[in-house]
Formats: structure tokens, sequence, C-alpha cells
């Protein structure tokens, strides 16, 4: 019996060890994610208008454009996976990774060639295990990516939207990230970052009634999309990854707290059983001290006959 209440010990001081590490992660994560909230607050009207921009030369012009037209036949094309460095974070990588897949084959079967690029090393990790071939992969900035992180992605990206298709180049890209929705959802979505939609982008922007400005562009508006193009895809890709950063950290502290919870509630399970156990143990002692001094009056008893 004292060898089991010896277990008993033994198991909740690992418990709480365990139960001090997951509180102590789920404290940084809430404290990271509101930074990342702030940078994502920061970046989205930037972005917005950045989009805007391009929709305005877009609708305001014929120029056929990468950013602005869509092929008449598209034959490859480019997926950006976000994931993050780390796990512990639930179903946050598997859900992005999971869109990803699903997109591919979706694209695969309207027969397209697919690339697919991924930052974070658990997307990397997924795709090398199975033998998937990755253009090209980025890490070791998921939690706190900054804008330079943003133009490093971005940089082949672009260089395959201006490339011929039969020189290694694609027809368009996409991108899959988590939306950070609030500290409890986050949502994988996969969107088309190349060629833009203007007319979808257009009624998104545009208040209801009106009427959009016409424009002169200098020197051209070829010139203009071709110096609007890069910034574009660096400010999407940017504001995607401040999104998949703050879900990441949002993630990674519900799951460290449903950690903390069960560590807990397993601790007070092993303390009640230690107490049975040690309970037991001091009922069996008394019981063996009672047995032998009733055997010891007997004896006594006995030799007085």
């Amino acid at each position: 019996m004292g060898a089991q209440l010896r277990v008993y010990k033994r198991r909740i001081r690992s418990v709480t060890a365990t139960k001090k590490i997951t509180k102590a992660m789920e404290m940084i994560a809430a404290s990271r994610v509101v930074k990342a909230q702030r940078k994502v607050a920061a970046s989205s009207p930037y972005a917005t208008e950045l989009t805007r921009a391009v929709t305005a030369v877009g609708t305001g012009s014929n120029t056929k454009h990468a950013l602005t037209t869509q092929a008449e036949t598209v034959v490859r094309s480019a997926v950006l996976l976000l994931t993050s460095d780390r796990g512990l974070a639930g179903a946050f990588n598997s859900n992005a990774i999971k869109a990803a897949e699903q997109l591919t084959a979706r694209l695969e079967a309207e027969g397209k060639q697919v690339d697919t690029y991924i930052v974070g090393r658990r997307g990397l990790a997924h795709y090398n295990f199975r033998e998937r071939k990755v253009a090209e992969s980025w890490s070791g900035f998921t939690d706190e990516p900054t804008y330079a992180d943003a133009k490093k992605v971005a940089a082949p990206l672009i260089e395959a939207i201006e490339k011929e298709t039969a020189d290694g180049g694609v027809d368009e890209i996409h991108i899959v990230f988590t939306e950070f929705v609030s500290m409890m959802t986050q949502t994988a979505l996969d969107d088309r970052l190349l060629p833009l939609s203007l007319d979808e982008v257009a009624k998104e922007s545009a208040p209801k009634g009106e009427i959009l400005p016409l424009y002169d562009f200098e020197p051209s508006a070829e010139d203009v999309l071709d110096a609007l193009l890069p910034r574009y895809v660096e400010s999407r890709v940017y504001n995607a990854l401040l999104q998949s950063a703050a879900s990441k950290h949002a993630a990674t502290r519900r799951a460290m707290k449903s950690a903390t919870d069960n560590a807990g509630e397993l601790i007070e399970t092993l303390s009640r059983l230690a107490n049975a156990a040690r309970q037991a143990e001091i009922t069996q002692e008394i019981s063996e001290i009672v047995g032998g001094s009733a055997a010891l009056a007997d004896a006594t008893a006995g030799s007085d006959r």
C-alpha cells in the first residue's frame, strides 16, 4: 500500500510541474496575441487602400496586366500556405493544411498544375513527410513576422507571376492562411491573391450609389500597375502573416488553458486516490496493531492459567 501511495505522489508532482509550464505558456500566448492584434489592425487599412488603388487603375484603363487580367487558359497556379513553426496550438496548423490540400485538389481537378510555397516548419514537415514537392519554403519568423519577412516571401511569387508559364511562371496566385476573427474563433481561408477580381473588389470597397472617379495616369496605367504589383502582393502577404500569427497565439492560449484545466482536474483525482491509499494504509496499520494487541492479550491470559 505504501508503494502505491508513493506512485500517486510522484504522479502528482509530475502533473503539477506540467501545469506550471502550460500556465506559463498560456500567459505568454495571451500577451503575444494582444500585440499581434494591434499589428493586424495597423496593417489592414494600408492593404485595403492599396487594393482600392489597384482597382481604380484596373477599372479606369484597358491595360492588360498580371495584376488585374485573368489568363485565357490557366496552366499553372501558385498556392502559398501559411502555417507556424511550432505546435501546441490545437487544430491551427491542421486546419490550414487541410484547406490548402482541398484548394490544391480543386485546382488540379480543373487541369491546372500547382506550385506550392510554404511558410512555417509545421506545413513543410507535413509535405516533406508525404514526399510532396515544395517550390520554396520559409521559417523562423511565424510568431512575430515583419514586413521584411513578407517581402522575402512575396519576391518569388512576384517573379513567378511575371514569367511566362513556359518559363516556369504561374498564371494565378492563391494564399491559404488563418483569419483571426476573435480570441475564440480562427478560420482557415483560401483566397486568390492574383489576378484581382475587379468587379468584386469594386462592389465591396465602394459605398452604394457612389460614382467611381475617372483618372489620368502618368506615365501610363501599365507603369502604375508595375509599380503597385510588388507593393500589393507584399502588403497582402504581410497582413496574412499577421493574421496567422494572431490566430496561432490565440489557439495556443486556448490549448494551454485547456491543458492547465485538465492538469488541475487530474491533480484533484490523484489527490483523492492518494488520500484513499493513505487512509487504507492507516487503517491496515491500526488493524495490525489491534490484532497484535489481541494476540498478545490472549497469550498472556493463557500463560496465567
